[in-house]
């Protein structure tokens, strides 16, 4: 994969975990939110900062996948969550991140496992310190070991 189309991936997966946020915080119908992405985020320049050139397919099956499997993805998350912690406890953004990597894990094997795990890694340190990067790095993994085994 060159460079540019890597680039453009991580890019996708950085405005899924938005996209997931938004549709979760305002429950935004799937295809509203697609649009919305498309026309106005995605290598778009906001509030002075430019927005890098996504992978729109990508970043349309990562959302897309989320949303139709979203059940099957939270069940294999609770599995693999320590018993003291729930979904509903998990922080709004950092659940979005686990959902667009479990997802990737579960339906995209022409991704490579350290490369979904490293880039919803690099995902979660966007929003948060290393601990929660830890945390994603290992939740991941679990999953990773469940479903690609």
């Amino acid at each position: 994969m060159s460079k540019h189309s890597s680039q453009a991936r991580s890019a996708a997966r950085l405005a899924a975990v938005q996209a997931l946020y938004q549709q979760h915080m305002e429950q935004t119908k799937l295809a509203k939110l697609l649009n919305e992405f498309h026309q106005h985020r995605l290598g778009r320049e906001i509030e002075d900062d430019q927005y890098a050139d996504a992978d729109v397919d990508f970043f349309d099956d990562v959302v897309s996948g989320v949303d139709a499997r979203r059940d099957e993805i939270d069940g294999k998350l609770t599995e693999k969550l320590n018993e003291s912690w729930t979904i509903a406890r998990l922080d709004k953004t950092m659940l979005q991140i686990l959902r667009a990597g479990s997802y990737e894990l579960m339906a995209r094997k022409d991704v490579k496992v350290g490369v979904v795990i490293n880039e919803y890694v690099d995902v979660a340190k966007a929003f948060f310190d290393d601990r929660e990067a830890k945390f994603v790095n290992g939740v991941l993994d679990a999953v990773a070991k469940a479903v690609r085994a």
